[in-house]
């Protein structure tokens, strides 16, 4: 059987990743204790290799619960911790980790890190955030719009604010679930060139415009994200760029009855978000940041093999 590298929405086809979704809304109706069936076998003895070259929170503790709640163990890596720390190159520190672990999961500043650790690992790689995406979060994050808002097929979502990985990601989702996504972004913050050309080549149904309350008009959920991620240095630019953006209730007022706002975290409230819709009825952030663990345990599920 071949690799089952988790890199990229858009290099996995839809019916796999229909079924990656449904094993995270069985993983979380079982609970902690996952049955043989949604189990890899060998699983009480694989161990997943967690490399972290920026900080983390939800995808370092997710991803450890998951792999342990799914019977395996994992060893957590900051960059300064291996030789890479040093100049050993990618390629070498791949084939070695490879020996000893039977996943890598990598938290990486540059995606083409990403790539190269996969293309010499003999073990399944994960990416679990690069500067070009983040498909493990937008697999939680369709997890948490089938619970409050049934199949996601059909229906509407806007994104408010930098046309960044996460976006990227949801474009990639939009073309393989086959929903309408809206971006709503400033122009100089546009989604990179190599995803719009995608969208064109996927013919997926992805609209950008520069006009927030044109995105959101009559979307089913609002997604937005912090206006400056870590390793950026323009901060003061970002923030008047997206100043305008920024999902407060009257934006939100725009949106279909019933729409719910979604949020990777973490959130800076009063700029990317007001405290009043963070904290209100339509918010599904933290079950979002929850259900990172149930979308972990489906991913790493199926890269080794369940």
């Amino acid at each position: 059987m071949s690799i089952r590298h988790f890199l990229d929405l858009s290099l996995i086809d839809a019916r796999t990743l229909r079924a990656i979704v449904d094993t995270a809304h069985r993983m979380k109706r079982a609970g902690k204790i996952v049955p043989a069936a949604l189990k890899p076998k060998g699983i009480e003895t694989a161990v997943l290799g967690m490399i972290f070259e920026k900080p983390s929170t939800r995808t370092r503790v997710s991803f450890d619960v998951a792999m342990r709640q799914l019977g395996g163990q994992t060893i957590g890596l900051n960059h300064t911790d291996l030789q890479l720390g040093r100049g050993e190159t990618i390629a070498d520190t791949a084939r070695v980790l490879s020996r000893y672990i039977d996943a890598i999961m990598i938290r990486a500043n540059s995606h083409k890190t990403l790539t190269e650790l996969a293309e010499h690992a003999t073990v399944p790689v994960i990416n679990g955030l690069t500067d070009k995406s983040h498909p493990c979060q937008v697999i939680a994050d369709l997890m948490t719009f089938e619970e409050r808002q049934g199949a996601i097929a059909g229906q509407t979502v806007a994104w408010v604010g930098d046309g960044n990985n996460v976006a990227a990601s949801w474009v990639h989702a939009a073309g393989k679930f086959g929903f309408k996504l809206r971006i709503g972004c400033p122009p100089q913050l546009n989604l990179e060139p190599e995803v719009l050309e995608w969208i064109k080549l996927e013919k997926a149904d992805v609209e950008v415009t520069d006009d927030p309350v044109e995105a959101v008009r009559g979307a089913d959920c609002v997604v937005t994200d912090t206006w400056v991620s870590m390793g950026q240095t323009d901060a003061p630019r970002r923030k008047q760029l997206l100043g305008p953006y920024a999902v407060d209730q009257a934006l939100m007022s725009k949106a279909a009855k019933g729409a719910i706002f979604m949020h990777c975290l973490p959130a800076y409230r009063g700029h990317e978000v007001t405290e009043e819709v963070l904290e209100g009825p339509q918010s599904a952030v933290f079950d979002e940041a929850e259900n990172r663990l149930h979308a972990q345990k489906a991913i790493l599920a199926w890269c080794l093999g369940a």
